[in-house]
């Protein structure tokens, strides 16, 4: 079985850009697989008007500083952005790090967001079929650029809706993204079920989709029942970064 990869989500709040930079810098040193942020225009949490960055605008940063790391958003709203716009900035973020941007995509939620810089926020059914509607979109605008993605850039969903997100990560996605519930254990693997079940009905063998699991670090160690994922995202916060929770998990990987 391979290793879980183990990867870090710089939230980009509530800090000055050159602290979340060398922290980006240290993860990579330290040996993360994969460093994301996010795509808000606002904090989530804590001062809802501190400090806060944009997402492709960091990524393209973050491809320079680093060399080995992947990156990418955790995730990118779809609704922020024109989808033939969206895949020409994921592509050239990709020359730029050299084939290794991750594209993570959703529906996006944050209201705030769409308040504030004039989008309409509609239902969450609408935007699940915004989602629906721009994702070939995006795959055939990457289909032709030129010059096209350097690496693979794969696409990674989040979220965990049974009848529009999970069929769309079957018919779209590389990657599935969903959070690990502590109080409900059994969840993630439930849902994982379903995704197997709606690749079985568009034909799309489950096993070329990665199983990714955004877990609550600060109340769960690693341990075996980690071990089957694919990847394992860790969240930190703004303005301090603190990386040494995830030598931990790290350490796991590597034994």
């Amino acid at each position: 079985m391979a290793k879980p990869k183990i990867a870090v989500q710089f939230h980009p709040q509530h800090a000055a850009y050159d602290d979340i930079r060398r922290q980006v810098v240290k993860a990579e040193e330290m040996g993360v697989d994969i460093v994301y942020n996010w795509d808000h225009f606002y904090p989530l949490y804590g001062d809802a008007d501190g400090a806060h960055f944009e997402c492709w605008t960091m990524l393209a940063s973050w491809a320079e500083i680093t060399e080995k790391v992947q990156i990418g958003p955790l995730v990118t709203c779809n609704s922020y952005r024109n989808p033939q716009l969206l895949a020409d900035m994921a592509r050239t973020v990709d020359h730029i790090s050299g084939g290794r941007t991750i594209l993570g995509i959703g529906s996006g939620w944050f209201e705030r967001d769409y308040e504030e810089y004039g989008y309409e926020f509609g239902t969450a059914g609408w935007r699940l079929d915004n989602l629906a509607r721009d994702l070939p979109i995006i795959k055939e605008r990457l289909g032709k650029l030129n010059p096209g993605p350097v690496g693979e850039l794969p696409i990674m969903i989040g979220g965990g809706g049974e009848k529009k997100t999970l069929r769309m990560v079957a018919e779209h996605a590389d990657t599935w993204h969903y959070f690990w519930n502590l109080k409900d254990p059994d969840a993630f693997a439930r849902k994982s079920q379903i995704l197997d079940e709606w690749c079985a009905k568009v034909g799309r063998n489950p096993d070329t989709i990665r199983r990714s699991a955004g877990v609550e670090w600060s109340k769960t160690g690693p341990g075996p029942e980690f071990a089957h994922l694919d990847e394992i995202t860790l969240g930190l916060n703004g303005p301090d970064y603190d990386l040494d929770p995830v030598q931990d998990w790290l350490d796991w990987r590597d034994e």
